[in-house]
C-alpha cells in the first residue's frame, strides 16, 4: 500500500512564454494550483506522512515570498526584462533559468526548490500537479 500525503496551494503570478507562436507570446497571467504529492518510508509515530501545516510551512511560503502575485520572466528575455523597471511596484520579479511554462515551473519545483524545502523531514514529494487553468494541467512525477 502506498499514502501519499497532499496539500493545496493557490497562487496567481504572471508570464510569458518567449518565442511561444501565438497569444501567450503576450504578457498574461494565471490563477495557478499547485498540488504537492508528498510520500514517505513510512508514518511517524501520529500515523501520518507529514503534518499538513509543514507543507504548508515550506513549500507554501516559498510560493508566497517568490511567485505569487509577482511576474515570472525567463532569463533569456531581455526585451522583457527591460521592462521590470518601469512595471514592478513593489515586489521583485522572478528571473528563472528557464522559460516559464507550466511544465518548466513545475519541474523546477520538482527538482530543485522542494527537495531542498524538505530535506529535513524525511519526506519526498512523488508528484507535483500545477493547474495552469481549470482546464490545463501538468503533473511532474
Amino acid at each position: 500500500m502506498k499514502t501519499e500525503a497532499v496539500r493545496k496551494i493557490h497562487f496567481c503570478a504572471g508570464h510569458r512564454v518567449y518565442g511561444h507562436e501565438s497569444k501567450c507570446s503576450n504578457l498574461h497571467g494565471h490563477n495557478y494550483v499547485l498540488w504537492v504529492h508528498a510520500s514517505a518510508n513510512g508514518l511517524d509515530d501520529l500515523g501520518r506522512i507529514i503534518d499538513f501545516s509543514v507543507l504548508k510551512e515550506k513549500v507554501d511560503t516559498w510560493i508566497q515570498t517568490n511567485w505569487d502575485h509577482t511576474f515570472l520572466a525567463y532569463k533569456n528575455d531581455l526585451e522583457l526584462l527591460a521592462l521590470e523597471p518601469l512595471i514592478q511596484k513593489n515586489k521583485p520579479w522572478f528571473v528563472c533559468p528557464f522559460n516559464p511554462t507550466a511544465e518548466n515551473m513545475a519541474g523546477f519545483l520538482f527538482k530543485e526548490i522542494i527537495p531542498e524545502l524538505l530535506k529535513d523531514t524525511g519526506v519526498v514529494v512523488s508528484r507535483l500537479v500545477l493547474y495552469e487553468t481549470e482546464n490545463c494541467k501538468v503533473e511532474v512525477f
